[in-house]
């Protein structure tokens, strides 16, 4: 049996560390109800995570387990932190270098560790109102950096925050997004497609 191990924050946790276990009620418990009974999901997910705390846990939450592929969904809870910030932009720009260094360090484990193929998945954030519009900078700059990441471990990396905004446009944004950053059970729904179709199996 293959092994695919979820890594990420709240939105991959989605209640798997309190009421739900062991695969929480979202995107996660979803894409495992979509495959294959020869895979076996494992959600890693831990709410509030940054990408520091995933790399400095890595090895037991994933590389332990020998998987064949790893998900991460990680980076907004950084961009959050960076954002709300009060410094200057310039320590801002150490804060983000500081992100993508822990990342990096993730994706390096990963390919000199295991055999496994890595998804990254973009972190996404839907402003309302005037509300986050500060983070939607540093989400980009988060964004762009993991592709570039990814690129260079030729790693997956699954666009999130376009193929989400369009269905806000369609269904509204009450019905993908609970508080601008989590998801409700039809964001969640609509992600889990996603990363299947992403993943290709």
């Amino acid at each position: 049996m293959g092994v695919i191990v979820f890594l990420g924050d709240s939105i991959t946790d989605a209640g798997r560390t309190t009421s739900c276990p062991p695969l929480g009620n979202g995107y996660v418990k979803g894409f495992a109800d979509s495959v294959s009974q020869n895979w076996n999901v494992l959600n890693q997910g831990v709410d509030g995570y940054i990408t520091e705390r995933i790399a400095e846990d890595l090895h037991k939450d994933c590389i332990a387990f020998h998987p064949n592929y790893v998900s991460i969904l990680v980076g907004i809870n950084d961009v959050g932190l960076i954002a709300e910030a009060d410094t200057t932009e310039h320590e801002k720009l150490y804060m983000l270098e500081d992100s993508i260094r822990a990342y990096h360090e993730m994706l390096f484990d990963l390919s000199r560790e295991t055999q496994a193929e890595i998804i990254t998945l973009e972190p996404f954030i839907f402003p309302k109102d005037g509300k986050y519009e500060n983070w939607v900078p540093w989400q980009k700059k988060m964004s762009k950096n993991i592709r570039k990441l990814a690129r260079n471990y030729h790693a997956r990396f699954i666009s999130v925050q376009e193929p989400l905004n369009r269905e806000i446009e369609r269904l509204g944004h009450d019905a993908i997004t609970t508080d601008c950053i989590h998801l409700t059970a039809k964001g969640h729904e609509i992600l889990a497609k996603i990363v299947r179709d992403g993943f290709g199996l």
